[in-house]
């Protein structure tokens, strides 16, 4: 397999299948692809198999089914009965909960594994104070764990899984525990990180504006299977189906019917409510196709919709400020349209106004 720029894969997964006690299947044959320094996110609702897929790669969950390679290695594969045991795979993970032990300092906790790697003292003074410098830890390295904030107590588990310099690291969910604004700056942090030490990484989360702001690319997971594969530019704005669309950011659906055959691209759409939209189509048809999606940040409103495609007439019913964007919710004879606006000009409820659809942002999705 190779990675999304063409070269050799540092992580593969085929045809995963994990299933637990009973009939449960938790991951149903996902494959997928990590190229060397790319990071990649799965996505999805609790419940969907990322974690389990995490934990699979990382050799803690036992699979049913398929392969895991890492670095060339075979991993697992249920063909050739392999195995190999999470201590050696070779990669280094992030919980959610931070695995910081309390009784130990800062320097002991990043320490722990490199000693049971039997790296001599010296190495092992150098290796935790470098990682330590990385995420900016180092003053604190003789404090006690358990007087660590929890922004502190990721960092020392991040420096951890840096420590013995790995080729792969594997974060399950490795900021939900923090506050908005701890998270938004870790956020950063992470990235700035991964992309200075070329780490290959899989990074779990349900949060979609994490995933879309950190990632090289998405893989948006539901009920054990992959809904879609693409950069975070292409799970936005060109979503697959009315699953992604709807949990991947804010957006629109508009039921109706295809008119027609579709030209460069585009074929015209026609709502519940009679307008007929063109609206971007996949590059082939099959005929049940009755639903599109319309973010609701690419929405033209009065002004904005004067020179615009599409255009529909309609009332506003609700406003709602949210700081960095206003929201309004317009009646149309197509049905409800959410539409974010910027905060300058706020426009009054019961506001008659004209919406501009753009074509290019109007997605035909798959049924």
């Amino acid at each position: 397999m190779k990675g999304s720029d063409g070269s050799s894969a540092r992580i593969e997964v085929e045809d995963l299948v994990v299933r637990y006690a009973g009939d449960v299947v938790a991951v149903n044959g996902v494959s997928f692809c990590v190229g060397p320094g790319e990071h990649v996110t799965l996505l999805g609702p609790s419940g969907c198999g990322k974690t389990t897929t995490l934990r699979a790669i990382a050799g803690l969950e036992p699979p049913s089914g398929g392969r895991i390679g890492i670095e060339g290695r075979t991993m697992y594969s249920a063909r050739e009965r392999i195995n190999v045991p999470a201590e050696k795979r070779g990669v280094s993970m992030v919980f959610q909960s931070y695995a910081v032990w309390p009784h130990m300092s800062v320097f002991d906790n990043v320490a722990y594994g490199l000693r049971v790697r039997r790296l001599s003292a010296a190495d092992v003074k150098k290796e935790v104070e470098r990682a330590l410098e990385l995420v900016q830890m180092r003053h604190l390295a003789d404090r006690a764990a358990s007087k660590l904030s929890g922004g502190q107590q990721q960092r020392v588990a991040l420096a951890r899984a840096i420590a013995f310099s790995p080729t792969v690291v594997l974060f399950d969910e490795p900021l939900s525990n923090l506050d908005a604004k701890l998270r938004a700056e870790m956020r950063v942090e992470l990235r700035e990180l991964q992309s200075r030490l070329g780490i290959t990484s899989v990074y779990v989360t349900h949060d979609q504006e994490e995933a879309l702001a950190i990632s090289d690319r998405v893989i948006v997971m539901n009920v054990g299977v992959i809904e879609q594969i693409g950069t975070p530019e292409q799970i936005y704005n060109r979503p697959k189906n009315r699953f992604v669309a709807d949990f991947v950011g804010s957006a629109n659906l508009i039921n109706g019917r295809v008119k027609g055959t579709p030209v460069n691209g585009r074929v015209a759409f026609e709502t519940a409510g009679g307008a007929v939209l063109e609206v971007v189509a996949p590059s082939a048809l099959s005929g049940r196709e009755s639903e599109i999606a319309v973010r609701t940040a690419y929405i033209g409103m009065g002004a904005d919709a004067a020179s615009g495609g599409n255009r529909m007439p309609g009332r506003i019913r609700q406003r709602m400020f949210h700081g960095d964007f206003v929201q309004y919710v317009v009646e149309t004879a197509s049905g409800a349209i959410l539409v974010r606006q910027p905060p300058v000009t706020l426009v009054d409820e019961g506001t008659e106004v004209t919406l501009s659809l753009p074509p290019e942002f109007c997605v035909l999705l798959e049924a």
